[in-house]
Parts: C-alpha cells; sequence; structure tokens
C-alpha cells in the first residue's frame, strides 16, 4: 500500500473499505479537511461572540449601576442651581409644557405603531376606538396646519444657521490671509531710550478684585514685577471685597512689595455701586491720574509677563488715533478637565479668528475686560466707565470706535489666566457674557445711527458685531436645535434634512476646533455641548434684550489660584515670603500678638459646597430622549443618534457631572 493511502474501516468485520489517497491536494481530501476546520471555527466564534456579548452586558450593568448610583447621590444631595428661578421660570415652564406634549405623543405614536393606523387607510366608520379617532384627526390637522407653520420657522433657522456659518467662513478665511501674508502689527526697537528712563510714558496698572481670596497674591506679586522704570509707574490694588480678613491680607500684601520700592497704593470702596465699572471709575476719579499717560488692566487671576509693557506701549509711539492695544488670554489650567477644554476651544477660535481679524481688517474689536492697555485720553474722550450694564469693557470699546479710535491687537502677547473649573462658575459667566451685550445694544444703538463713522462700520458694528454674534448665534442655537428638532420627530412633514443636523454642524465645529487642533478628539463633544449650552445663552440674551431681572446679576467667577508650572516657583517663594511669621515682623507700630490674632481670624472656615441640579439642562434632556425614542420608532439613524446623545449630554449637564466635582 502507498504511504499516502489512507484506510478506514468500520465495526462490522464484514464491511472492509480501503480509500486509496494518492496525492494530498485530492478534491475529496480538501473536502474533508474544510468540512472539520469550518466547524471547529464556527465553534470558536460562537464562543468568542459570546464571550463578548458576556462581557460587555457585564461592563454596561456596572456601568449602569454606576450611573445610577451616582445619578441618586446627586439628586439626593444637590440644590437647584438655576441662576434666579423667579426669572427662569416662564423658559422653565415652556419647556416643560413642550415634554409633556412630547411624552404624550410619544404614548399616542406608541400605541398607533403596534395597531398599524399610520400604515392603514381607514373609512370613518372603520374607527373602532375614541383614541384612534383622536389620532387620525391629528394626522390630517398636523399635515394642514401645524407642519407648514413648523416647516416655515424651521426655515427661518437655517437660513439665519446659514448666515453665521458663512460669517465664521469669512473669518477663518480672514485669518487664513493673515497667517500666509504673516501679518501682524510691528513696533519700532527704538521706540524708548533704555538708557534714559525718562523717555518712557507714565504708565498705571491697575487690578480691580472682588473677594479674589485665591488669586490676589499673584495678581499683585505679578504686577510688580512688570519690567518699566519704577518711577514711571504706578499698581493701584482696586479692592471691592466685603471680606475684612480679606481686605487685612490684601493691605498686607501691598505693604510688603511697596517696602520693596514698588510705587503701589491701595484702595477699597465701602460702598459697591457699579461693580467693575464703578470700581475702574472711582479708581480713575483720583487727582495722580492726570500724571500718567496709559492704563493698564488685569483682572485678579491674570499674570502678565514682565515684559508685558515693553511689548505694548511702544505699539502706541507715532499713532495718535491708537487707544487700545490688548493681548490674548492664556490658560495655566485648560487641560485640568472636560469642561476647561472645550472652553480652551472656544476662546482660542476667539482670540486666534476673530479678535485678530477684526483688530487687523477693522481696527476695532470687543475689549475683553483685561490684559489691555488704554491711552487714557481715549477713554476719558469716550466718557469713562459706565455703570449702565454688565458688560463695561464692550461698553467702553464701542463708544471709543464711534469717537474715531483705533485698536490694535497682539496675537503673539500672552497673559496667564484662569478658565472656570466648574460648570456652575461658567454657566454664571456666560450668563452675564452674553446678557450684558442685549442691554448695551439697545442702550448704544441710537447713538451708532447718528454716529459719524462710516456706513460699512455702522452695518458690520449693527447686523454682524451685535446682531449676528451675540443674538442671532444663541437664538437658532436654542431654537433649531433643542426645540425644533425634536419637535419634528413628531411632525414629520417638518422634518430637518440631515446636512443640517449633522454634516454643516460637524465642518462648523471642526472650522472652531482648527486653532487649537490638539483638541480636535473633542470635536463631537465640543458639538454637544455648544448645542447644551445655547439655553443659558438663549435665557441671558432674552433676559438682557427685555431687561428682566436677571440681567443685571453680576457674579464673581470663582478662581482655584492656580499658577503654571513656570511661576510655582517664584510663586512658592512670594508665598514663603509673605508667610505669617513674616507678617508679625512688617509692622514695628503692631505688637507681634496682636497682627497674629488679626491672622489667626482671617483663617477661611471651610463651607460644606455641593454641586448642584439645573432644572432647564434636565427638563430638555427628557424632551430630547423622548424626541429620539420617536425617531427610533420612525428608523430615523442620523437623527436618533443625534437627539440621543444630545439628549444625554444635557442630562450630564443638568446632574453637574462636568467640571469640578465635589465629593
Amino acid at each position: 500500500m502507498a504511504p499516502n493511502s489512507v484506510t478506514i474501516s468500520t465495526d462490522k468485520a464484514n464491511d472492509f473499505t480501503l480509500l486509496q489517497v494518492h496525492d494530498l491536494d485530492s478534491p475529496i481530501f480538501q473536502e474533508k479537511q474544510k468540512k472539520s476546520a469550518s466547524t471547529k471555527q464556527f465553534t470558536w466564534v460562537i464562543l468568542l461572540k459570546l464571550h463578548k456579548l458576556v462581557t460587555c452586558l457585564t461592563w454596561l450593568t456596572t456601568g449602569l449601576k454606576s450611573m445610577v448610583s451616582l445619578v441618586k447621590k446627586r439628586v439626593s444631595l444637590s440644590d437647584i442651581g438655576d441662576e434666579n428661578p423667579k426669572n427662569t421660570t416662564r423658559l422653565y415652564r415652556f419647556i416643560k409644557f413642550f415634554l409633556a406634549l412630547s411624552i404624550v405623543a410619544l404614548v399616542v405614536e406608541i400605541i398607533a405603531h403596534l395597531n398599524q393606523w399610520n400604515l392603514l387607510v381607514f373609512q370613518p366608520w372603520e374607527v373602532k376606538s375614541l383614541l384612534q379617532w383622536f389620532y387620525l384627526g391629528w394626522l390630517s390637522f398636523r399635515e394642514n396646519y401645524v407642519g407648514p407653520l413648523v416647516l416655515l420657522v424651521s426655515k427661518f433657522c437655517i437660513v439665519l444657521f446659514l448666515i453665521q456659518s458663512l460669517d465664521r467662513l469669512v473669518l477663518c478665511v480672514g485669518c487664513f490671509w493673515i497667517k500666509y501674508n504673516k501679518l501682524k502689527p510691528v513696533i519700532d526697537d527704538d521706540a524708548y531710550d533704555v538708557e534714559d528712563p525718562s523717555s518712557f510714558p507714565m504708565v498705571l496698572v491697575q487690578i480691580p478684585m472682588c473677594n479674589e481670596r485665591e488669586v490676589y497674591s499673584q495678581s499683585i506679586g505679578a504686577a510688580c514685577e512688570l519690567d518699566w522704570p519704577k518711577d514711571r509707574i504706578l499698581v493701584q490694588v482696586l479692592d471691592d471685597s466685603d471680606d475684612p480678613s480679606l481686605q487685612m491680607l490684601i493691605k498686607e500684601e501691598v505693604s510688603s512689595w511697596k517696602e520693596k520700592g514698588v510705587n503701589i497704593v491701595y484702595r477699597h470702596r465701602l460702598i459697591r455701586t457699579g461693580y467693575k465699572a464703578g470700581n475702574l471709575k472711582s479708581a480713575m476719579s483720583c487727582d495722580y491720574v492726570k500724571d500718567y499717560e496709559f492704563v493698564a488692566i488685569f483682572d485678579a487671576d491674570f499674570q502678565p509677563n514682565p515684559d508685558y509693557l515693553k511689548q505694548t506701549i511702544p505699539h502706541f509711539k507715532g499713532k495718535p488715533d491708537l487707544g487700545l492695544v490688548q493681548a490674548r488670554w492664556s490658560y495655566v489650567n485648560k487641560d485640568e478637565n472636560l469642561l476647561t477644554r472645550l472652553q480652551n476651544i472656544n476662546l482660542c477660535f476667539h482670540f486666534e479668528v476673530e479678535q485678530q481679524v477684526n483688530g487687523h481688517f477693522l481696527n476695532f474689536f470687543g475689549f475683553n475686560g483685561t490684559a489691555g492697555v488704554w491711552r487714557i485720553e481715549a477713554l476719558e474722550d469716550s466718557g469713562g466707565w459706565l455703570e449702565r450694564t454688565t458688560v463695561e469693557d464692550m461698553d467702553i470699546a464701542v463708544r471709543a470706535h464711534l469717537n474715531g479710535w483705533k485698536f490694535i491687537y497682539l496675537n503673539d502677547v500672552k497673559v496667564l489666566c484662569e478658565l472656570p473649573e466648574s460648570y456652575e462658575a461658567y454657566k454664571k459667566q456666560q450668563h452675564r457674557w452674553h446678557s450684558g451685550p442685549m442691554q448695551l445694544f439697545r442702550l448704544c444703538l441710537p447713538a451708532v445711527i447718528t454716529s459719524k463713522i462710516s456706513i460699512w462700520k455702522k452695518a458690520n458694528l449693527i447686523f454682524l458685531f451685535f446682531l449676528l454674534r451675540k443674538l442671532i448665534l444663541p437664538f437658532y442655537s436654542f431654537t433649531l436645535f433643542c426645540i425644533i428638532l425634536p419637535l419634528t420627530m413628531f411632525i414629520p412633514e417638518a422634518e430637518l434634512p440631515l446636512w443640517v443636523i449633522c454634516y454643516v454642524p460637524i465642518i462648523m465645529s471642526f472650522i472652531n476646533i482648527l486653532p487649537s487642533p490638539k483638541s480636535v478628539p473633542f470635536l463631537v463633544p465640543y458639538l454637544l455641548f455648544e448645542n447644551t449650552m445655547s439655553v443659558t445663552k438663549f435665557n441671558a440674551m432674552v433676559s438682557g434684550l427685555f431687561q428682566l431681572g436677571s440681567a443685571y446679576e453680576w457674579v464673581v467667577t470663582k478662581k482655584t489660584g492656580r499658577a503654571s508650572e513656570s511661576d510655582l516657583f517664584a510663586l512658592a517663594e512670594r508665598e514663603s515670603k509673605s508667610s505669617n511669621e513674616d507678617k508679625l515682623h512688617r509692622r514695628h507700630s503692631e505688637s507681634g500678638l496682636e497682627l497674629l490674632g488679626k491672622i489667626q481670624k482671617s483663617e477661611v472656615i471651610v463651607q460644606k459646597k455641593r454641586n448642584k441640579l439645573y432644572r432647564k439642562e434636565l427638563a430638555l434632556a427628557f424632551l430630547l430622549l423622548t424626541a429620539s425614542a420617536r425617531s427610533l420608532l420612525s428608523e430615523h439613524g442620523v437623527h436618533f443618534y443625534f437627539l440621543l446623545f444630545q439628549g444625554l449630554s444635557f442630562l450630564v449637564m443638568g446632574l453637574d457631572l462636568i467640571g469640578e466635582q465635589v465629593s
């Protein structure tokens, strides 16, 4: 028998079969081998899939239990975190009304889907129940009346959406042109004689603050270390704090720098009227201010580099019509959590694109309120600081622009600051930033129309600066993606096309992320985050436009007192020098025991903090999730996923699960 023969025998002695295979590549042998292998492979595939399924179910079960436990704990321990429940009742009731309607509609749609009422044509005598009669009547009413109305509103919002997207594209083209041609403001290297301090102009540095316990020492120290002739600079610490212990600490910090030869003064207002604008206005009324030519303003969490003044003030030389030089912000905590990362995307686009393009082509942009240097003559010529809005920085910038003053933006000069790390702080900040411009728009519109600037500048100020970027953007974001989109799931006659809810928003979000390329992995979270914040911005815009009570609220943004890595050593050195033991020896007029007693009284009482619940966000979360369930019945793929993830993002915001978490 050949060596490659195969013998197969059976149990029966009489049956004997000899099968000779002369070649292992024989079709008979391959067929048997394939059958054996395919059976084993199929078994292994089934086992692997079962293993993956069990692992996935275990992971989902564990995650769901953890989430339910976290939600229960958050609900039981949280406080209601709306800005002012009295002023947000109308919007909250409006959202709850739509939520109730959507839940009722979903229940009816499920019953209709199970009974296939929406797939059959019924004659009047074939209607078997009151609910079926109601559903068929609703279909007719929806098609003839509701659908066309919702479709009209959605088309209007889509037009606004496209106009705003076009504005973003134009800004990006302008930014690309600036980068491609390497255009930026330049200064004369010989602007001031380094060997002659008297050639340097007189500069006033103002640090307005209010209860800034965490950051006051950093900002004062950074301002006192600015590289400028000591007899040509004065630092004003404008303290509006209402805590006596904090006032004492700030005074001690000022005294320590004064002993080192720094020209610095401490000012405290007993009555805090006008908030920041009132503080700055009070400081500018001092008699010695007339001796100064420029004023640099830094909020309490800003830490300018020592060469900041030498990078900004030389731009004023030879330009008598230049009123403002604005520097860019950079952030010490941009990677602290997801909330700070998403804020960084927005602000990078604002400075890299909006401020730079407007500064180069229009010589006008909104003053950011800090990290800028003003010509004092420009401030006085424009009426000074006014207390009529919560955006005093934008107010003075608009009035200076109407008086013919020009602005310069320096994208290469950066000043360190902090981003809000908690959703509560960020929400309050955004409310102020979006209600104030609407207050200002109502107040300054007559002045814009009657001003002597060109028609093009008037159109830019009214339609682009105010209406498009401050009013239309929050209006269509909230209306289109938070109200109309879930509504169209129950009104298919007005269904939004895919390019409106998917393609264009993704493209525009990608464009917004380009100035911060490291944030590209956060594209989808950023898109959902912007839609989620639209409810806060819309509410703020409406309150500012119609002068509701919450429009005039001013809440100081909470700071944590973080420092950059490069400043940690210097900060530690400053803190060690300003420790309690050193304070005992600073003033010989006071006894050590007396001062020690003051310092001990100034210890901060740590109060228990809680994360909060936000009712509007939670109501919108359930509204969007209800709409996603309805879209699942209609087998809308992209609509379902968008509504699902957008609803989950609202849920995360409503439960305050983003940003700083308090244990």
